[in-house]
């Protein structure tokens, strides 16, 4: 940078001692810069221009794969990577002339060299459109599966008010996750060392490749490597090679398939299969990619086959890995036969179709839900109970040690707390509101957004103190929908709308708290920040409303897997869980799961197990103190890394493992100097040109119905996978045992 504001060593003739000016967290001290700028300028047309078009493009692009099998996400490191040429480019290009000089409304198209804290307020924008509306599942459940009427206004607003919301909580925890130097969001990490590399001065080795080269080589081999899994060959998708060991032989399939069974020995030789659940592998610290690893192995290769051919809960009735809901003859569940014209449960209908089962591996998956929730709050008391405390006090008192960028930020002015208030009120205001008036679509009464509030409040510290020093945030999604399940039952809509409220104004807390603590590493105005982030969400809620209802109109049959055809990539597998988990808490009420009128009452002991394991960590770290393994050993994360299964299956959990052990272990240990360089544009790039091609391939090929039909597209060749084992059940496509 052209000067720098540096952090003065010495004050009124005391000399600061080594530890005051040094992060409390290793990694920090070592990537974050001690330096500060205060003249560059940050609001700048540049900023402006390419921040919005990210924000719109991110969201468009997240949106349009959301209801895909594989569900790529396209993070803001794609955006961060893409404009810094194009932001050069404008600073060289674009008229310096200033207009209404030397007034307050003095403007420039140009005001001097892109610079680093524009293009971090580029990235902040970038950042509201990577991801999705967790809402738009509501919108996907009730017009597409249960085939019930909403109009555009209601779900606007449901998406919009869902999003906004959690800007209440962040401001109320600013001061626990962002100012303490100890609350470090690892993930900040990747961008900020990013940044650093993309405005670095250092001129070019000769013959090595600058970063900008290599991201548009590995852009351009993307985009032309997934022309095959994404329409050539889809069968890379899921190369689960010893299926064909024994095409006919159920057990050999359920092994070996990585969609529907264990997924032994298969890997995805495709990017959006890798990345598409789990993120990107690359961007992993190899500690929380151990914890998900281990996780994952007992989980899926030490429970599930223990479970199953235990045949507990009727195991071999139902599929091996499924998260359809079925009937006692392991037929599929037809759940609009027992919706009433209220859209409430049909109780005649439901004595006489029989009670709903689950397969053993989707009940157990809610009860890991339950264990790991539980371990956050032990795992937090136990770990983290003195930090917060001692941030308890430093908050509310007069404590003068101050964490070194926290103390750089002192000379921008914060975000009033009023702001936040307002935003609070008006939205939950607004939200009761509508939840009133369109009671009929969308049932939820005002006590149970004020609950729902309530539960995303308590839990947004603890779940946030994991987020900040973990990477890993477990999800608030299976409480939600148990606590309005028991209150408010036989109503799907009310469930959903509830689950939306109380899990995603907490994730939303989080991502903007995360954003809030990168702004603080790059020396951001809070205010500035704070006015990006709400500009980032409207735009994103708007773009990611429409390019959904675009899609739904579109796409014949989009989400119902009873008509697509085998190799439609349009399954939706995350609006099909959602969906089914409407029912299971929703319409039929968890009473009637996991309660004393259900059969997976027993499941509720995962409660009890996930609050013993952090204590028993806790014991082995206070016993053996000098074991460094035993605290790295982290039960939210262990208990939570499936999470995502289903909709996720084995082949994303093996890929995504094994790509992560090469580059968090292999590369940074032995190719540090390769990895520092290169891996998060590796990743970027990978993201950027598998997204591009997927589109293309849409708009060209998909929307115009050209297919490819050959065994290379028989998508793995594991049709067995799924059969049930139970003698004498009659499965349509399977042999009778």
């Amino acid at each position: 940078m052209a000067s720098s504001f540096e952090v003065e060593g010495n004050k009124n003739g005391i000399e600061n001692e080594n530890e005051d000016e040094e992060c409390p967290v290793k990694q920090v001290e070592l990537t974050v810069p001690k330096t500060d700028d205060p003249t560059l300028p940050i609001l700048t047309f540049r900023m402006w221009v390419l921040g919005i078009v990210s924000c719109v493009l991110l969201s468009f692009v997240n949106q349009f794969f959301w209801y895909r099998t594989q569900p790529l996400s396209i993070t803001s490191i794609s955006a961060q990577i893409a404009v810094v040429p194009i932001g050069h480019f404008m600073a060289r290009t674009l008229p310096t002339r200033v207009f209404f000089k030397d007034t307050r409304f003095e403007f420039s198209l140009n005001r001097g060299p892109f610079n680093i804290k524009e293009h971090v307020l580029i990235t902040i924008f970038a950042n509201s459109g990577a991801g999705t509306v967790y809402a738009t599942h509501i919108l996907s459940a009730v017009k597409l599966m249960y085939k019930r009427k909403l109009d555009f206004l209601p779900a606007l607003l449901l998406m919009l008010t869902t999003q906004v919301l959690g800007f209440g909580w962040a401001g109320l925890f600013r001061k626990f996750l962002v100012e303490p130097g100890e609350m470090w969001w690892p993930s900040n990490l990747v961008q900020v060392s990013l940044f650093s590399a993309l405005h670095e001065k250092n001129k070019r080795t000769k013959g090595a490749t600058t970063r900008t080269q290599f991201f548009l080589l590995v852009l351009i081999s993307g985009m032309a490597y997934y022309v095959f899994p994404g329409y050539l060959f889809s069968m890379l998708t899921s190369f689960s090679w010893i299926c064909w060991l024994a095409p006919k032989n159920i057990l050999v399939q359920q092994l070996g398939s990585g969609l529907k069974g264990l997924g032994i020995a298969a890997f995805g030789f495709d990017w959006s299969t890798i990345s598409s659940y789990l993120g990107s592998p690359l961007a992993s610290p190899w500690f929380a990619t151990a914890n998900i690893a281990v996780g994952f192995v007992l989980v899926m290769y030490v429970m599930t086959p223990i479970a199953y051919w235990s045949n507990a809960y009727e195991a071999k009735t139902f599929p091996i890995f499924s998260s359809r809901l079925f009937m006692g003859n392991g037929s599929l569940y037809d759940i609009s036969t027992i919706v009433d014209s209220n859209f409430h449960l049909d109780r005649n209908a439901y004595s006489k179709n029989g009670p709903v089962h689950l397969s053993t591996f989707f009940a157990m998956t809610y009860g890991l839900g339950f264990a790991a929730l539980s371990a956050t709050v032990v795992h937090v008391l136990l770990f983290h109970g003195r930090e917060i405390w001692m941030q308890s006090k430093r908050a509310f008192g007069n404590s003068k040690k101050i964490d070194l960028h926290t103390r750089l930020m002192r000379r921008y002015e914060s975000v009033p707390m009023w702001w936040f208030h307002i935003i609070l009120v008006g939205n939950i205001a607004l939200i009761i509101f509508i939840c009133e008036y369109y009671n009929e679509s969308l049932q939820l009464p005002w006590w149970g957004v004020l609950l729902a509030c309530a539960i995303s409040i308590f839990f947004t510290l603890p779940i946030g103190i994991i987020a900040a020093t973990t990477n890993q945030a477990p999800g608030l999604n299976i409480i939600t929908e148990y606590i309005i399940g028991y209150m408010y039952p036989e109503r799907p809509v009310a469930n959903m709308c509830f689950k939306v409220y109380g899990y995603i104004s907490m994730t939303q807390a989080l991502t903007f708290l995360q954003d809030f603590k990168l702004g603080h590493y790059m020396k951001i105005p809070p205010r500035t920040m704070f006015m990006a982030q709400v500009v980032g969400t409207m735009i994103s809620v708007f773009i990611y409303t429409i390019t959904a209802w675009w899609l739904m109109g579109t796409i014949p049959d989009l989400c119902d897997t009873t008509k697509l055809p085998p190799e439609s990539p349009w399954t939706c597998p995350m609006d099909n869980v959602f969906y089914d988990a409407s029912v299971i808490w929703g319409l039929l009420g968890p009473r009637r799961i996991f309660g004393d009128l259900g059969e997976y009452a027993n499941v509720n002991l995962f409660f009890l197990g996930g609050a013993i394991a952090p204590f028993l960590v806790w014991v082995a770290h206070k016993s053996f103190p000098g074991q460094k393994w035993i605290p790295l050993i982290h039960m939210p994360i262990l208990l939570g890394a499936t999470a995502m299964m289903p909709p996720a299956t084995a082949i994303n959990f093996t890929s995504w493992i094994i790509v992560g052990f090469l580059s968090g272990y292999i590369a940074y240990r032995y190719k540090q100097e390769w990895w520092k360089r290169y891996n998060y544009v590796l990743s970027g790039g990978l993201d950027a040109g598998t997204a591009f091609m997927t589109i293309l391939l849409f708009l060209t090929l998909g929307n115009n119905n050209i297919t490819l039909k050959w065994w290379g597209n028989d998508v793995e060749g594991c049709p067995l996978a799924s059969c049930p084992t139970a003698k004498g059940i009659l499965v349509k496509g399977c042999p009778v045992l």
